[in-house]
């Protein structure tokens, strides 16, 4: 377990998958990162939230997985699982603000009326012309 900015995580190197030759059957420069929810000192709130939140990381048992393997060494791909798991906690912790309903104005019920009523104009006379 490792411990960076009071978040403990557990980082397992494996084998990348994809393309790369011979090297990617021989070095594990993969990095799958685990982090239990439930298991850290994160405040209730932002447990909560995480564990709501419809990633498909988040296994049952509330632990988030990620899997890196974009780079060719086992340093850099560390550093982007640590690197994304601070975004998805920070994404998690960012509170949105709460939408306040407003009304249309006067002027556009007004215009959107008169527009209504232009229409229904112009496909009245659309109709056939009478011989009376």
């Amino acid at each position: 377990m490792l411990e960076i900015f009071n978040i403990k995580y557990e980082l397992t190197a494996i084998r990348a998958q994809g393309a790369g030759g011979q090297n990617v059957n021989k070095v594990s420069s993969a990095i799958h990162l685990r982090f239990d929810i439930h298991a850290s000192n994160l405040s209730g709130l932002l447990k909560i939230r995480l564990l709501d939140s419809k990633d498909k990381r988040i296994t049952t048992e509330g632990v988030l997985v990620i899997k890196a393997q974009q780079f060719r060494t086992q340093e850099a791909n560390k550093r982007d699982a640590i690197k994304r798991l601070h975004e998805i906690l920070n994404a998690a912790n960012r509170v949105l603000p709460t939408r306040r309903a407003t009304r249309p104005t006067y002027g556009s019920r007004r215009r959107r009326l008169e527009s209504k009523t232009q229409r229904g104009r112009i496909k009245a006379l659309r109709g056939r012309i009478s011989d009376d």
